[in-house]
């Protein structure tokens, strides 16, 4: 099975359970490789469809102050490339979820795009999400993810232009990350109104399904979203959790009965997906 495959099966399963797919994030390395490996497996427990690990970065643009504070601590236990495609190989030995690599363009032209993405074959990561690459310079890393079955993801803005939104629809292997506020990462306490017909528009010429985050930090908002979006993005509030401290084992109980909420909020219900919201 190709990762554009195990990202498509998530995706369709989950629509077929009449649910939203849920989207999970964890930081590699924070605060040490084998408490991020047990975080991520912990979202696995609670449900979740795809999990997302962050690949740590000392410029992170597009992440509010809880994920650049996981990615420094990450750093500082000196978590790389490497160690994250080593940990997504552990966690997909026990997981069959997809797995997506989140990160920033300079550390994966550091190691050598084809060389990072043989990695992520390797290691069974399924998709590669990297805010920092447009569409359209992104010609090459498409093209050597297409070989390897890499799925890609690409970003839109609720500013995006048609212009944008055709340039992403097209590029994306994998899914449509739709950004739900202007800024960056972090948790919100309510989301746009107008959220629900951008995401429409966007699913209406998608071909591949469209996920919604950015500020979804509940599970009454992972409710909201689910309702008008093929999968729901779920960051910040995770890694704020992890960050809470304890024991490995609380904080993987923590993370499991978390993204549990989440994952009964992201039941439709029998209700009909709208792009009104």
């Amino acid at each position: 099975m190709t990762g554009v495959d195990r990202v498509a099966g998530a995706f369709r399963a989950a629509a077929e359970r009449g649910e939203a797919a849920l989207v999970t994030y964890v930081m590699g390395g924070d605060p040490d490789l084998a408490t991020s490996r047990d975080m991520a497996l912990a979202c696995a427990e609670g449900g979740a469809d795809v999990i997302e690990i962050g690949m740590p970065f000392s410029d992170p643009i597009a992440d509010g102050k809880t994920i650049q504070a996981a990615g420094e601590r990450a750093l500082r236990a000196g978590a790389g490339v490497e160690d994250c495609l080593a940990l997504a190989a552990k966690v997909r030995q026990e997981t069959g979820a997809a797995l997506a690599l989140m990160g920033y363009l300079n550390p994966v032209l550091s190691h050598g795009p084809a060389a990072f993405l043989d990695g992520c074959a390797r290691s069974g990561v399924d998709a590669v999400i990297l805010p920092d690459l447009p569409p359209e310079e992104a010609t090459e890393f498409r093209g050597l993810a297409a070989e390897r079955g890499v799925a890609t993801v690409f970003l839109l803005a609720p500013t995006s232009t048609e212009e944008r939104v055709s340039l992403v629809c097209d590029a994306a292997t994998g899914f449509v990350y739709f950004v739900s506020v202007t800024g960056v990462t972090g948790a919100r306490r309510s989301l746009p109104a107008n959220l629900g017909a951008q995401v429409a528009a966007v699913r209406a010429r998608s071909s591949v399904p469209v996920a919604v985050g950015f500020g979804v930090s509940s599970p009454e908002q992972a409710r909201e979203v689910a309702r008008i979006a093929d999968g729901v993005v779920v960051g910040s509030a995770i890694v704020e959790r992890i960050a809470r401290g304890g024991t490995r084992r609380e904080r993987r109980e923590r993370v499991r009965r978390f993204v549990a909420s989440l994952r009964r909020a992201v039941h439709r219900e029998g209700s009909t997906i709208t792009g009104g919201g």
